[in-house]
């Protein structure tokens, strides 16, 4: 009956989907991204060998001052120089102001522990800076002049800013950018100077963008293992990452990790009230473009050398270093060493992209056509796993597989009278599970908002013309998500090539990725054989750069239109034929 609103019959109903095996799928997916912190939370309750009270009297405390010291440093840090480019960008024009839209992101693609290895090698005594004050002043030793220690607090606040602050830039310019004139406008006509518009108008608006780019940066933050050991911070994820290895207490880990999983939990919290907040500010903005002012002069020049710096310091320096190095020991780039952990780091991250993009499918299929409270709670927790440090989320993995291998060698042991060993726990599965842990949320993520860019409509009218659930999941859906998937698999690759903590505490004996290549070298202080090991890696992290300046500097990688989506649709089944009538 034309006359009714008749609701087109969906491709999934909510019982098919239900009583099927998505979401049987969606919390086996679940569950198996818990179970490493139900392992963490089993492991902290067992006995820590008396080393609890040591930990609680003397570690707990500089510990946690420590790390409260450092996110605070790294939130003011980031907060300064994202926010303060991302106003001069958006709001005015100066020299190479176009070249710093995107530029400001390169940072992004170093890891924290590649620049704690430049810049210590680049300001150290014996590095080309204090090389230089000391042929400037005519001092012949360091105790004859002043120079900054990089190794402490202040240090690692520094670098960690360098390197995080454009979690910060990228929405806060997106945010200034959706302000436009008009209350803009209003404020200048009531006579509010450059400074007092920032201040009183630009800030407040993009407050919640702000917000959440410096809670990104803060959980980058306690992820962090690499920069503060080498720096000499004893933030409590080094106090995890020391206990368990030098103070051989498991457990004791454990029980530091609960601490700073509160840490964690408060800032994924403030993260995702935030995010709530941010989405009605954007809503409220004006669609009116921001004008921006042509500055001149000095000022012209002082606004491109507040952007320039943290290019230079946070991207340049290590470039330059690592370069450096490499010009220095040639030998190092066909070193069978170096084309080893490449070749490892690329097994692991491509199995982990495979399966993180399965999963992350899997389970932005049981959004979109199973959607209740247990699948939404289900994929939540899915997802949980990238908030988790990298130290942490390896002590629950290793001690869940550890308690797997031993009951599946009991069971052995009983049926066959031999014993099976620690299978998982000392094999590259591991490995891959814990990264697949990890970065499931990126996948999904990633997927989710190419689900959002597709109209139900489509799933709906094919299944009007015959099509059966599975066939519109493999010749309508996934066709049109080809492109997402393949940039959350190459997201992934590229996090999971950058992941040290996990890899490092998990590895097999003698089996290096390109990042525990670069800390064992680094560690040693012998960092300047692994610089081109450390450049891949810079290099593999620019992809991610580059996609993020497409999408939020350029505009380009915009949501395809309904027009194209359903040409896209018209083509899938023409190819197909009608087989499925």
């Amino acid at each position: 009956m034309s006359g009714q609103n008749t609701p087109i019959h969906p491709a999934f109903t909510s019982r098919d989907a239900s009583s099927g095996v998505l979401p049987a799928g969606v919390y086996t997916i679940a569950f198996l991204a818990m179970l490493p912190l139900a392992a963490l939370i089993y492991q902290a309750s067992g006995d820590s060998q008396d080393v609890w009270p040591h930990l609680v009297s003397f570690v707990l405390p500089s510990s946690m001052a420590t790390t409260l010291l450092l996110l605070v440093g790294v939130a003011a840090g980031t907060f300064v120089l994202g926010a303060g480019t991302a106003w001069l960008t958006s709001r005015y024009r100066f020299p190479f102001s176009g070249f710093f839209q995107w530029a400001l992101v390169l940072p992004l693609a170093t890891p924290t522990y590649v620049a704690a290895y430049t810049w210590v090698e680049f300001a150290d005594y014996t590095g080309p800076v204090q090389q230089l004050v000391r042929d400037l002043g005519g001092y012949e030793n360091s105790t004859q002049y002043w120079f900054p220690e990089l190794r402490s607090t202040g240090g690692a606040i520094f670098l960690l800013s360098l390197v995080l602050f454009p979690y910060v830039y990228l929405p806060a310019r997106l945010s200034f950018q959706s302000l436009g004139t008009s209350m803009l406008d209003v404020a200048r006509v009531l006579g509010a100077g450059p400074v007092r518009l920032f201040l009183k108008v630009a800030l407040p608006a993009a407050r919640p963008a702000i917000a959440v780019g410096v809670i990104l940066a803060l959980m980058e933050t306690l992820n962090d293992i690499g920069a503060v050991e080498y720096l000499g911070v004893r933030t409590l994820t080094f106090s995890v990452f020391d206990t368990w290895l030098n103070r051989s207490s498991l457990a004791g880990a454990a029980q530091l990790s609960l601490a700073l999983l509160v840490f964690v939990g408060i800032l994924v919290v403030l993260e995702r009230r935030l995010r709530a907040r941010q989405s009605f500010h954007e809503g409220r903005q004006s669609r009116q473009a921001l004008e921006q002012i042509q500055l001149s002069g000095a000022r012209a020049w002082l606004a491109a050398a507040a952007c320039g710096l943290p290019i230079t310091l946070g991207f340049a320096v290590p470039i330059a270093e690592m370069a450096g190095s490499i010009f220095r020991r040639p030998e190092q780039i066909t070193h069978l060493a170096l084309l080893n952990a490449s070749a490892n780091s690329l097994i692991v991250a491509v199995s982990t992209a495979l399966l993180c993009v399965m999963a992350g499918f899997v389970l932005a299929q049981a959004r979109r056509h199973a959607a209740g409270s247990a699948i939404r709670a289900a994929t939540l927790a899915s997802g949980f796993g990238y908030a988790i440090p990298g130290t942490i989320l390896a002590i629950g993995v290793l001690t869940a597989m550890t308690g797997i291998d031993n009951q599946v060698s009991r069971i052995a042991y009983v049926l066959t009278g031999y014993k099976t060993g620690l299978v998982l726990s000392g094999s590259l599965a591991i490995v891959v599970f814990a990264c697949s842990v990890r970065f499931l949320a990126v996948a999904l993520g990633n997927i989710e908002a190419g689900y959002a860019r597709i109209s139900p409509n489509l799933a709906s009218a094919a299944r009007t013309l015959g099509r059966s659930n599975e066939q519109v999941v493999f010749q309508i859906e996934l066709p049109l998500l080809f492109k997402t998937l393949s940039v959350a698999a190459l997201l992934v690759i590229v996090e999971t090539m950058k992941e040290l903590s996990a890899t490092m505490l998990l590895r097999p004996f003698n089996f290096d990725t390109l990042a525990t290549f670069v800390y064992s070298h680094a560690s040693r202080a012998m960092f300047e054989q692994a610089a081109f090991a450390a450049l891949l890696i810079v290099l593999i992290g620019l992809v991610p750069v580059f996609l993020l300046t497409q999408v939020f500097i350029t505009g380009q990688g915009v949501m395809p239109r309904q027009k194209k989506m359903r040409t896209d649709l018209v083509r899938s089944l023409n190819s197909k034929g009608t087989s499925g009538s």
